[in-house]
């Protein structure tokens, strides 16, 4: 096996061109022959530098209005050839190939021609075939050949060029390579994904190319790496790096704040809300939902979707936060909220969220859509003697809201806007009810006139029979038991009103 590798011979042609110069001149510098194409020719002549036409190399001109231009014999042996195999080296004497050392090759912007919203026929133009197929070539020759086929890499290989005089070592090219088959194979999930936009075929295939290495997973015994571009979702403007859970918490957290548009905070534990206010002012929506569970609020994950000003920032100061995620700051409320060094203060940015979601399970994976539904007023369905007043089916909308995003079995309580209490993951659905009702009496709540949500329907009719008897006057369900009837009959019985929406927010 070849351990070193002198570069003689190179083939550069690029459809981005940024900090190219710098290793033209030092190719230039070490005497290394240059065969490129077209725009890529043109610019290595621009600056001084000898090189020589690929239609040159192999007496054929680019065709097919440049879909064809290095597909050739005399291109591709001379990067496939191994320099150790006799025979090879008897057939590139034979038919005349240069040994090409050194391959510069990136390709077209298919994913940025996608997103632009071009046409069909403008997308299909951007799917590389040539340059795509010297990059799987040079890869594949690692052991005779570096391959740079990213921009982001040009520098790396002008500090080789420039400390080690062109010569390359055996795990400096498995590197280049292993980067160039990231980087092709990611190419070609782009293309089947948008092939696959009108009829998807029954295949997982995801393709991230940017990451965060976590300080660990879940728990420090375990590993952990963020596959994504946090930069592009936030600014960070204080605090240590966000951990795994961190995370996790995050997410939950702006799932939940999408579902509001009136001023509104909410502050999570373990992805579920333990408060959550909406209010006509910001500070106000802090003190309703910080009153909700001060207890579990402690070291908790806080989401607003209105400016932070510095009266509300001088009021969530007060408490121990993990994170808190606004779209916006004064610059007094950031003084105030950087007193705490390690707090992780976050701007977030207007990104387009994913529209599935997808794990790991047993030895495969499963996706799914994002519960992107949520049932209002008109979706709510009266199934009781008692009709629900337009203020009980607002706040039936809001428990709504926070019971789709909170741990099942679940119920909610909920009161002028505000979460009053909840039982989250339990076991079962009367369980859950009993931990709500326990809650809001340990924090001074009066369940008299406030409405129940509930993420699946009532097995059974003890839950409107214990609703009923802590004071909430309405309750919301999607209905679907056998046994409909007996809750239904349950809620006329204690006189309460009772909608049913027909659909259930199960989450797991």
């Amino acid at each position: 096996m070849s351990q070193s590798v002198q570069i003689k011979n190179a083939l550069i042609s690029v459809y981005y061109k940024d900090n190219l110069e710098p290793i033209i001149h030092e190719l230039k510098r070490l005497g290394v022959n240059m065969y490129s194409t077209g725009g890529t020719e043109t610019f290595i002549r621009s600056l001084g530098a000898d090189v020589i036409a690929v239609e040159d190399l192999t007496s054929y001109p680019s065709i097919l209005g440049g879909r064809v231009k290095t597909l050739h014999p005399k291109v591709f042996g001379g990067i496939l050839a191994r320099r150790s195999f006799e025979g090879d080296q008897q057939q590139l004497e034979q038919y005349e190939i240069p040994e090409i050392d050194l391959v510069i090759v990136d390709l077209y912007p298919f994913e940025e021609t996608v997103k632009s919203g071009a046409g069909q026929d403008d997308v299909i133009e951007k799917i590389d075939i040539g340059g795509i197929s010297l990059i799987r070539a040079a890869a594949k020759n690692f052991k005779d050949v570096v391959i740079v086929a990213s921009k982001d890499d040009y520098s790396e290989l002008e500090q080789l060029l420039k400390t080690q005089e062109g010569a390359t070592t055996i795990d400096q090219r498995r590197s280049f390579a292993q980067k160039a088959f990231n980087i092709s194979s990611h190419y070609d999930t782009a293309i089947f994904q948008y092939f696959s936009q009108e009829e998807e075929l029954p295949v997982f295939k995801q393709s991230i190319q940017q990451s965060n290495v976590l300080r660990y997973g879940e728990n420090p015994h375990q590993k952990g790496v963020f596959y994504g571009n946090l930069h592009a979702m936030f600014t960070k403007l204080n605090g240590k790096e966000l951990s795994y859970n961190n995370l996790v918490d995050v997410d939950a957290a702006v799932a939940l704040i999408d579902e509001f548009t009136e001023p509104t905070i909410a502050i999570l534990k373990h992805t579920n809300a333990c408060g959550i206010a909406s209010r006509n002012f910001i500070k106000e929506a802090w003190i309703d939902a910080l009153a909700c569970d001060p207890v579990s609020a402690f070291g908790g994950v806080i989401i607003a979707n209105d400016e932070i000003d510095s009266e509300t920032a001088a009021e969530i100061s007060k408490l121990f936060f993990e994170v808190l995620i606004a779209p916006a700051y004064t610059d007094e409320a950031v003084e105030i909220l950087r007193s705490k060094k390690n707090r992780i203060i976050l701007v977030r940015q207007n990104v387009e969220l994913p529209v599935k979601q997808f794990k790991t399970l047993l030895n495969g994976v499963i996706e799914q859509d994002k519960d992107l539904v949520i049932e209002g007023p008109d979706q709510m369905r009266s199934v009781t003697d008692k009709q629900p007043t337009d203020h009980e089916l607002r706040d039936l909308h809001f428990a709504n809201k926070v019971v789709k995003h909170t741990k099942s079995n679940t119920v909610v309580f909920a009161k002028n806007n505000q979460l009053m209490a909840s039982g989250v993951g339990q076991t079962s659905r009367v369980d859950a009810l009993k931990q709500a009702v326990i809650k809001a009496e340990s924090f001074g709540f009066d369940l008299t006139g406030a409405v129940m949500a509930s993420d699946a329907f009532f097995p059974f009719n003890d839950c409107v029979e214990l609703a009923a008897e802590a004071g909430v006057t309405a309750v919301l369900q999607p209905g679907g038991s056998v046994k409909d009837q007996d809750s239904i009959d349950m809620a006329n019985k204690k006189g309460i009103a009772m909608v049913m929406t027909g659909v259930r927010h199960f989450k797991h």
